[in-house]
């Protein structure tokens, strides 16, 4: 996969860090539908790609104090993020979907366009295990309409991700 340059106009924190880290990336950009019913699954019949090869980043709240008190977890965009398993991965009893306006501060992007990366405060990732059978994935650029192309290798480097099965049907 070839490094694609942003344009200036696309540019975003999770691009400008793929830059200084010198990461193979490509951007997707599409024509964002405000009406779409699932940003994800939005993104992957714009891309023309399988919606198991697009991730959404999701926030769940712990419970726990201070900085520990949201996690991520990234799974593919037709599936759903199962608490339990995330839960279990955190080592703790229980988590719940974090307050959207409470993610969009943490992460200093918008619902819908919350990139794992260049997070204004980086919280503990777990990325799904299937992200790991495909040589590319494609995760939310910082912005909605635009997706960035990379191995998942380089994700869950990036983000210290912990790999578990947090997927369900």
């Amino acid at each position: 996969m070839a490094k694609k340059k942003v344009h200036a106009t696309a540019g975003t924190p999770a691009t400008t860090l793929l830059e200084k880290e010198k990461v193979a990336y490509t951007v997707h950009v599409y024509a964002h539908d405000p009406a779409a019913a699932s940003f994800g699954l939005e993104a992957a019949q714009a891309l023309g790609v399988p919606a198991k090869r697009v991730f959404k980043t999701l926030l769940v709240a712990t419970g726990q104090p201070g900085a520990a008190a949201l996690a991520v977890g990234i799974v593919p965009v037709d599936k759903t993020l199962d608490l339990k398993a995330i839960a279990t991965a955190l080592g703790i009893k229980k988590v719940e979907m974090a307050d959207p306006a409470v993610a969009e501060r943490r992460t200093g992007y918008v619902v819908g366009g919350i990139s794992p990366l260049g997070q204004r405060q980086p919280s503990r990732t777990i990325l799904d295990t299937s992200a790991l059978s495909h040589e590319t994935i494609f995760i939310s650029g910082g912005h909605r309409g635009l997706d960035i192309e990379l191995a998942a290798s380089d994700l869950q480097r990036l983000t210290n991700a912990l790999i578990a099965h947090i997927a369900a049907h």
